[in-house]
């Protein structure tokens, strides 16, 4: 099971964009998650006319490691590590460590 989904609230725990938030958008095989807003980095780029793109210097997000970031938990309003428990009828859910509370409700 994946600690970290899809559409998770996640916050930066190191690096230059620390304590920013974001949602994931992708989640890659390599360990590393796309998140928006974060790791933006600028990228020169020459126009193409043929498919109707400009060039010019455009700000493009970069994929960032799994073991920098961590799923935001609200009622701490910080982010918190992720376990999971199986349930009385067999199915796993994934938790919050510090206060065992169920990350999808």
């Amino acid at each position: 099971m994946e600690k970290i989904r899809k559409g998770d609230q996640v916050v930066v725990t190191s690096g230059r964009d620390k304590g920013k938030q974001g949602t994931v958008l992708q989640v890659m095989s390599n360990s590393t998650v796309m998140v928006e807003g974060i790791n933006l980095v600028k990228k020169h780029q020459k126009g193409n006319p043929m498919t109707g793109e400009a060039g010019g210097i455009n700000t493009k997000e970069m994929p960032i490691q799994r073991s920098n970031i961590a799923v935001y938990n609200p009622a701490i309003e910080k982010g918190d590590r992720i376990g999971v428990k199986t349930l009385a009828d067999g199915s796993r859910v994934r938790i919050f460590r510090s206060n065992g509370e169920m990350v999808d409700s």
